[in-house]
């Protein structure tokens, strides 16, 4: 196969194309979010930086990884075809050697932190770099992506406090519906060519139907966490009334979803949205509150 036109565009942005950095806006959000709350307001600009870093580390490690892992899968598939391990673009051992410095760039950024992040890092790391295999294996491939959105609250806490209380838990079972529910979305633009590449995922498994109807289901089992969470720790009304509006979009999406839940292109850039809301409605509860709530 012959390498594509958009090859002259330049190292940088092929490596920007083969990260997809353009999608750091779905989960990023989330982290910034839960980073301020796990502080209760602004945390010192080096927490900052070493939690962005170690969550930029992490996500590259895991998506260069399973670029490498799903190079022939994604050759077969015409969604993924002109990814750039496919192409020639770049070389596999490209992709290995950038999942491996970035795992070391993670690991080194948890150190700087605290001794319970450095001491879990290995966990994390084992999270986003396992999924890459899930597909073959397991049907709830999609529920172990779930789990990898899921760390994000528990490492943000852990990361600024050193500690993972009790109630950061509530958010951590949101954002592992709110995960699952973005796969199953995701994966079903590529039921068909799961099945004929004989991959697993709830789609194929349940089929399509069935998968639209659970979709909705996750997206409420989410909000509900989400907001037993800020019941938890006492947050602000602004905090609630960006769960509505989250509540109020995903609903709408997952609406048009229903009428066409293999073009997932709609929900996909949705998702980005939501997650500007949330975090929108996190910094007005924290920094501009509406109400009386605040922290205990």
């Amino acid at each position: 196969m012959n390498a594509p036109a958009a090859s002259s565009r330049g190292p940088v942005r092929d490596l920007g194309r083969f990260l997809e950095i353009q999608n750091l806006g779905l989960n990023l959000p989330f982290a910034l979010a839960f980073l301020v709350l796990a502080a209760g307001g602004l945390p010192s600009p080096v927490t900052v930086a070493l939690v962005v870093i170690a969550f930029v580390a992490a996500r590259n490690a895991g998506h260069s990884f399973n670029r490498y892992v799903d190079r022939r899968l994604d050759a077969a598939n015409p969604r993924t075809e002109r990814r750039a391990l496919v192409t020639g673009r770049f070389a596999p051992r490209f992709a290995l050697a950038f999942a491996a410095a970035s795992a070391a760039l993670l690991v080194v950024a948890a150190y700087l932190l605290n001794p319970l992040a450095f001491l879990l890092a290995p966990v994390a790391l084992a999270i986003v770099l396992g999924y890459s295999y899930t597909k073959r294996v397991t049907t709830f491939t999609t529920a172990f992506l779930g789990l990898a959105e899921a760390v994000t609250p528990a490492a943000v806490y852990i990361a600024v406090r050193g500690t993972l209380p009790f109630d950061a838990l509530w958010a951590v079972g949101g954002l592992l519906a709110w995960g699952t529910a973005f796969e199953t979305v995701h994966s079903l633009g590529d039921v068909e060519s799961d099945r004929a590449l004989g991959l697993f995922s709830v789609p194929v498994r349940l089929g399509v139907p069935a998968s639209v109807r659970l979709v909705p289901i996750l997206h409420a089992t989410a909000l509900i966490l989400l907001a037993v969470y800020g019941l938890a720790i006492h947050l602000d009304i602004a905090y609630f009334a960006g769960l509505l509006v989250v509540a109020g979009l995903a609903a709408w999406t997952d609406r048009e979803f229903a009428r066409r839940p293999t073009a997932a292109r709609i929900p996909f850039e949705r998702h980005f949205a939501l997650g500007a809301i949330f975090l929108l409605g996190v910094l007005l509860a924290v920094f501009a509150p509406l109400g009386t709530g605040g922290f205990p």
